[in-house]
């Protein structure tokens, strides 16, 4: 791999951010070329003071003897890494609050309210009382939102991708893979429905506090294998009305159940958010149960079950939430928690181990207090035992090959979107998202990560948008 990748890696954690000289730009060309550039590829071997070609959006070509074609902007490279986008690979970016989360901690806000109990569900016109927090037919695709000032956060740590999740209740809905650029949501959307959710947080839509049922973790798995279970059912209802429908009663519209059919046909992945060792194992132990296809998010003791992972194939969105002291010790302060002492020394080792034990795993923001911590925390995983080329790929290519779109994000080849992060020494310089340049300011405390990582971890989900314009450079 490239001798810079390890200075590039604390240069993602900068965000002293150099606005090029494109800002100024009135124009903007569709088509760039950037010069004496290091391309970091990721899936093939780095190309020193190579140029990579954009146009239209996608990257045309690159290489060390690419000509430039006559009507790109043509950016000087010199003292530059251009790496492909890099991903947070699970929160709720773009979305707008929908209060407290469940154990998942990705909530902001206050509880919702409680919302009346739909009497009638199920098909074939069974009924039973359907729990507040258990809507997967819910899109994430449906409710983003253009908010440049939330999206400045990740995009300052040189993020131009995010897969982004409804955020509260036992099934949460549908994530969608957004780009962090576009005019409009339908423009940021790359992937409108990557994977059902389901969370082992109980409370209902509020999380913990809110009331309503489940209230424990017994009702909880109550209510995700008998919603599991009338998913199959109706399924099987389905099958049997259009193999057959004569003399047989139409099964009755469900949108919640119909969306479930995907993943019990393993046509969409599970995400499940389980940090515990024995959280995981339950999560699998589930899969295993329904047949659906397992990814892990949270993952903060991922490692202690690698080898079991590894034999189910099944991969984890690790969170790099890693617990930190927030205060100097002082004579009379309380000793801090043994478990808290040990998940500070043992969590930034995780994806070393897990990358160790040959467990595909992608990186993913987890709710950190300010996006700085970012790419602090992939260097703390670095300095614990990851290899700096696999923090590289966790970041791009691996997120894209578990989200099913490494045929066009994750590493810098020619027909693949031209979503780009680019460094300079210590600083994220630039990012491309969809081909555009993309003018990075700081981001406030307030911007901060709408991850779904620890469990009770505090995120901040970005607020409702009003109308505006992507800070692309101005046409």
């Amino acid at each position: 791999m490239i001798v810079h990748i390890r200075r590039a890696l604390p240069a993602l954690a900068a965000i002293a951010i150099l606005v090029p000289p494109l800002a100024a730009q009135h124009n903007v060309p569709s088509t760039y070329a950037i010069t004496n550039a290091t391309l970091h590829t990721v899936s093939g071997p780095a190309i020193p003071k190579g140029t990579i070609v954009i146009r239209d959006g996608l990257i045309a070509a690159l290489g060390a003897n690419i000509a430039v074609p006559a009507d790109a902007q043509v950016i000087d490279g010199t003292g530059l890494t251009v790496y492909p986008g890099l991903f947070d690979s699970y929160g709720s970016i773009a979305l707008p609050s929908t209060g407290a989360a469940g154990a998942g901690g990705r909530g902001a806000g206050a509880p919702a309210p409680a919302a009346p109990v739909t009497p009638v569900r199920g098909g074939g016109g069974t009924t039973f009382n359907d729990p507040r927090g258990v809507d997967p037919e819910l899109r994430a695709a449906d409710l983003v939102r253009v908010d440049d000032d939330a999206l400045d956060g990740p995009r300052s740590a040189g993020i131009t991708t995010a897969l982004t999740a409804p955020s509260a209740g036992v099934f949460p809905g549908q994530s969608a893979l957004i780009n962090l650029g576009g005019a409009t949501p339908a423009a940021m959307v790359i992937k409108p429905a990557v994977a059902q959710h389901i969370s082992f947080g109980s409370g209902g839509r509020g999380g913990g506090g809110g009331g309503g049922y489940p209230g424990s973790l017994m009702g909880v798995f109550a209510v995700i294998r008998q919603e599991l279970l009338d998913a199959q059912r109706y399924r099987d209802l389905k099958v049997a009305y259009e193999k057959n429908p004569r003399g047989m009663q139409r099964p009755q519209f469900d949108a919640a159940l119909e969306s479930l059919i995907p993943a019990l046909a393993k046509q969409q992945p599970v995400i499940i958010v389980a940090n515990s060792r024995r959280e995981i194992d339950r999560a699998i132990d589930l899969s295993k149960e329904f047949g659906f296809r397992l990814i892990v998010a949270g993952g903060s003791e991922a490692y202690l079950v690698a080898d079991r992972l590894k034999a189910e194939n099944v991969p984890v969105l690790l969170s790099i939430n890693f617990p930190r002291r927030t205060a100097a010790p002082t004579p009379d302060a309380e000793p801090e928690p043994t478990r808290l002492l040990r998940e500070r020394v043992e969590m930034p080792k995780g994806p070393g181990r897990l990358s160790a034990a040959g467990v595909k795993f992608a990186l993913q923001s987890g709710g950190i207090t300010t996006w700085a911590d970012f790419s602090a925390n992939v260097k703390r995983a670095v300095d614990a035992g990851l290899a700096p080329d696999q923090a590289i790929r966790a970041l791009t290519l691996l997120p894209a090959e578990i989200f099913g779109v490494s045929d066009r994000l994750g590493s810098l080849e020619a027909g693949k979107i031209a979503n780009l992060t680019i460094t300079r020494g210590e600083t994220v310089n630039q990012i491309f998202v969809d081909g555009r340049p993309i003018t990075l300011r700081p981001a406030t405390p307030a911007q901060g990560a709408g991850g779904a990582g620890r469990q009770g971890g505090a995120g901040t989900t970005p607020p409702p948008a009003a109308t505006a314009s992507n800070r692309e450079t101005p046409r």
